[in-house]
């Protein structure tokens, strides 16, 4: 099934190891993190580590996601020229509902309040996507309906979020999900924003990155879920469903990244969903997780890790220039995107 592919004409980015896209992707690239002791405490008297975005002032909250988002935001327009923010509809990916200390005001603050931080007004076909770690390939998937039906030129595709929240982490490690002293089987929490801007891919005489396929499914057996054999059913009809749209096997595609954040489960699921799919001999497959740098950072990653991997294809470090994304949440949602760096488009 051929479908209209999405050219991502540019990025911005804030997380822990870089206020810039630039400055971030170079930091990944070259494996550096921002791993520092929190003024948090786990259970066993230890402090514990997290992934901070440093700041002018210490702000905390919803109004440092406003901070951090409004800042990647400017970023994006300032990156493409003749670029109308009314004109555009801001696609917002945050926590999902179920997360464990969730702030106030996500759904219907957030959005106005980053409008006023930037002194503009979007699209009023803004609305924001509580998907999770999911979010930014939900919105690139509306981003496409939106754009096909000729509604509107551009969307702009973001996620902000962060989990160095009390709430938030007492819940995770009741859990055994964050690493601790006493639990090496977990993640660092961190926090970021990441945004795109995309339209639909035209001829170009210009090098551009390309969402070639989405696809979504559902795990029954996530990461909570213990009483069920861990298959990677979900994660596979995700990558098939993308797959599909772009006719193409998984052979096709050069590296993958993805939103594994360091416990066992993401990264056991990856391998089993490869083993599934992939019918073909491959020297080589890495797998790339920005995670490893700027911790969990929840509805960022998406953005964070296309941000990644559209410097790595442009800047010819990256193995390859055909990728699968795929992202997890919790609750079991799975998605899946394959990206397409085109040098050239003959016109």
């Amino acid at each position: 099934m051929s479908v209209p592919a999405l050219a991502i004409l540019g990025t911005g980015m804030v997380t822990g190891v870089g206020l810039t896209a630039p400055a971030a992707c170079a930091a990944i690239r070259c494996a550096i993190d921002n791993f520092q002791e929190t003024r948090f405490m786990d259970a066993g008297g230890e402090w514990l580590l997290g992934c901070e975005v440093p700041l002018a002032q210490p702000w905390r909250g919803r109004t440092k996601l406003v901070k951090m988002l409004a800042m990647a935001l400017q970023e994006c327009l300032d990156g493409v020229p003749e670029f109308d923010p009314a004109a555009t509809p801001l696609l917002l990916g945050v926590a999902e509902t179920t997360r464990p200390g969730r702030l106030d005001g996500l759904d219907d603050a957030l959005l106005p309040e980053v409008e006023t931080e930037l002194g503009l007004r979007f699209h009023p076909g803004s609305r924001v996507i509580a998907g999770g770690r999911i979010a930014v390939a939900a919105g690139l998937w509306r981003a496409r309906e939106l754009l096909t039906s000729r509604a509107v030129e551009r969307v702009m595709v973001a996620g902000v979020d962060g989990l160095l929240i009390a709430p938030t982490l007492a819940a995770f490690e009741s859990r055994d999900r964050l690493l601790t002293s006493r639990n090496s089987n977990g993640f660092i929490p961190g926090e970021a924003a990441a945004a795109l801007i995309v339209e639909l891919a035209r001829a170009s005489e210009t090098p551009q990155l390309l969402c070639m396929g989405l696809g979504f499914g559902n795990e029954p057996a996530h990461v909570e879920a213990e009483d069920r054999p861990l298959r990677a059913d979900g994660l596979v009809a995700a990558i098939r469903g993308a797959l599909a749209e772009v006719g193409a096997s998984l052979a096709a595609t050069d590296f993958r990244i993805v939103d594994v954040s360091g416990e066992q489960y993401g990264f056991k699921e990856a391998a089993l969903a490869l083993g599934r799919l992939l019918r073909e001999r491959k020297a080589e497959y890495d797998i790339w997780h920005p995670a490893d740098c700027i911790g969990e950072v929840g509805a960022a990653i998406g953005g964070v890790m296309l941000g990644v991997t559209r410097a790595a294809v442009t800047k010819a470090y990256a193995p390859g220039n055909h990728v699968l994304a795929h992202f997890g949440n919790d609750d079991g949602r799975r998605a899946a995107a394959i990206l397409s760096y085109q040098p050239v488009r003959a016109s």
